[in-house]
């Protein structure tokens, strides 16, 4: 399947960076760097998050549904962001400048991790943090739809994922080797995690450049209003409505790493959850982003909430530590097949000059989303145990699944 010029975009302007990029496999210079930094903040966040719900509870004491409640909190706080950052970035006519800032403020606070003396102040580092992914998502999603080139959409949105997972891949692996090399010291591992933060920074700075804009592009004065929102067009609204009730499913991360810790796994080798779980997604995500460009979206999403529903029920009734590895690799892979594909299904959806604009909305209701799914989480595993936890995300995904077959052929 290849992409369709979006409404209101010129077509080939997608493409109007790509004869004076460095490509490999047809992809510019400028996205490989978008990948590489996505990587790097990754590597620092991951190398925190993958701790971060044991020190909580183990450390400080914090519940399940405490978690649950701080982990949705600090992605709809990004989620919201990413509104406001999005139409700015369709109203100023670019992106770059607000991804960096975003990158940046994400940078500055990661030394708060190890310094904070009390769950409050985790719970401040954590939202600041994720203010600055607010900042920095939908800006840096335009700009990979504006740097790609005609019918490789789903092969760039599937790089930038693959080399975002492999950041959070590295990220838990140098989480259990500084575990053991500072002997069980989160504060230790924290401050090393600050130096890739920092790197990525400068990598957005230095090695980004934005295209220009296309000539006759319209010029958008108020993205967020009823009429500009109207132009998004029902096709957008359909993939959104999937994506929230998707979004249900699979809930916040942190509770594999405490279905690992209730399975016995010893505490300096938790993170390998997260270690697991991201190979299998960097490993498929720029694969299912090439296919995504040769065949239907919707059959590739529906595989995605199919295998979901596999991984759910294995984490809910497979005994023993094999069972969690099984479950593990399987929500990995329906990581890879459905989130780039649905970054995909967004750009080509919507008008280029509201691009930033409609990942911003996106987020805000798959954010909004992820806040009640990680509630619902904690306080189904506090009530019922972790099996109703996983059992629940499997039945959001079936829900998810029936919505999506009579929109085949619209999101085709």
């Amino acid at each position: 399947m290849t992409d369709a010029p979006a409404q209101g975009e010129t077509p080939g302007s997608a493409n109007v960076t790509a004869p004076a990029a460095s490509a490999w496999r047809g992809l510019p210079a400028g996205i490989w760097a978008l990948g590489f930094v996505s990587m790097l903040m990754d590597v620092s966040s991951e190398m925190i998050h993958a701790l971060l719900p044991v020190y909580l509870t183990v450390g400080l004491g914090a519940s399940a549904l405490a978690v649950g409640v701080i982990e949705g909190i600090a992605e709809a706080t990004a989620a919201i962001t990413k509104v406001f950052s999005g139409a700015l970035s369709d109203r100023i006519g670019r992106r770059k400048e607000l991804a960096a800032i975003g990158y940046g403020l994400a940078a500055i606070t990661k030394p708060v991790f190890p310094l904070a003396p009390s769950i409050g102040w985790l719970v401040a580092a954590r939202f600041i943090d994720r203010v600055g992914k607010g900042i920095r998502g939908a800006p840096r999603d335009a700009l990979v739809a504006d740097l790609a080139p005609e019918g490789r959409r789903g092969a760039a949105f599937g790089l930038r994922q693959s080399l975002d997972t492999l950041g959070a891949f590295l990220g838990p692996l140098l989480a259990i080797v500084l575990m053991w090399v500072f002997a069980n010291d989160f504060q230790s591992v924290f401050w090393v995690a600050v130096i890739p933060a920092f790197l990525a920074l400068g990598l957005i700075l230095f090695a980004v450049r934005e295209p220009p804009r296309p000539a006759g592009l319209r010029r958008v004065r108020n993205p967020l209003s009823r009429a500009e929102l109207r132009l998004l067009g029902g096709t957008y609204w359909a993939v959104v409505a999937v994506a929230a009730v998707f979004t249900l499913a699979r809930f916040s991360e942190a509770f594999l790493i405490l279905r690992a810790g209730e399975l016995g796994l010893p505490l300096m080798l938790v993170p390998l959850v997260l270690v697991g779980m991201n190979a299998v997604y960097a490993l498929s995500a720029w694969p299912a982003g090439v296919l995504s460009d040769r065949m239907s979206r919707p059959a590739l999403l529906l595989a995605g909430l199919a295998v979901l529903i596999a991984a759910d029920l294995v984490l809910a009734l497979a005994p023993g530590l094999v069972g969690l590895g099984l479950g593990i690799a399987l929500w990995g892979l329906h990581m890879g097949l459905t989130q780039g594909l649905l970054a995909a299904l967004v750009a080509g959806a919507v008008p280029a000059e509201l691009r930033g604009t409609a990942y911003g909305m996106f987020n805000l209701v798959t954010g909004a989303a992820l806040l009640l799914a990680s509630v619902i989480a904690g306080g189904l595993w506090q009530s019922f145990g972790s099996g109703a936890t996983f059992l629940a995300g499997a039945g959001f995904a079936l829900v998810a699944a029936l919505g999506l077959i009579p929109l085949r052929k619209r999101l085709a």
